[in-house]
């Protein structure tokens, strides 16, 4: 059986990617910081009929993103989820904010594809980068937010050139605001429940996901 990894995975689209790929002959490695939530996910997919498993991580940590990968023996795909949303005009952001957003969208995407790498060009596999419409243009009250993504889809595209000719593919995927707890925290999006449901973008993921450069689900 394939093996895919999501970050992320208790909640929002990192859970609906989780239930696409395991319902479509894939064991899912779900990690998060959150184990209750992971717990929860894991459970909904066993009780459909899939595989899943459960590994506590904190993306930002390279302790944490090792610990991972030392109860791993192979890997097909490797969906960098996990990512942080924090909002307002550029002088309300303080240091601690922008720390928080670079560590978990940035670094942790980096640290966690580096680790991945070797068992995912030993299948043939691939690498998915969740970057959202605000890794395409500016938007106000994101600068740092779109900055952050701005630096995944940098990455992602410097991966194109670095595994032109290696057996592992990497793929930027652009979605829009969906009606997640992403926005729990947040009163930037006054009313999410008018946007898109998770399981619509993740089933276009699923479905696309073929190594190709891009995923465009919204612009």
């Amino acid at each position: 059986m394939k093996n895919v990894l999501i970050t992320g995975g208790g909640t929002g689209l990192g859970r609906a990617l989780a239930l696409k790929y395991s319902q479509n002959d894939y064991h899912v490695i779900l990690t998060g910081r959150t184990d209750l939530n992971l717990l929860m996910v894991q459970k909904e997919i066993q009780e459909n009929g899939g595989s899943a498993e459960v590994i506590v991580c904190d993306v930002r940590e390279p302790a944490s993103v090792e610990e991972v990968f030392k109860q791993l023996d192979h890997l097909n795909v490797l969906i960098n989820n996990a990512g942080l949303g924090i909002f307002g005009p550029l002088d309300e952001y303080k240091e601690k904010d922008i720390d928080c957003l670079f560590d978990t969208n940035v670094k942790g995407t980096i640290l966690m594809t580096q680790r991945a790498a070797s068992l995912l060009k030993q299948a043939n596999g691939r690498v998915l980068n969740i970057i959202s419409t605000a890794g395409l243009r500016g938007k106000n009250n994101e600068t740092i937010y779109c900055a952050s993504k701005f630096a995944v889809r940098g990455f992602t595209e410097s991966l194109h050139k670095e595994w032109e000719n290696e057996p592992i593919t990497a793929t930027a995927v652009y979605m829009g605001g969906m009606n997640t707890p992403f926005w729990d925290e947040s009163e930037h999006v006054k009313d999410p429940s008018q946007l898109k449901g998770p399981e619509v973008v993740a089933d276009q993921i699923f479905k696309e996901d073929d190594g190709r450069a891009e995923i465009i689900v919204d612009r």
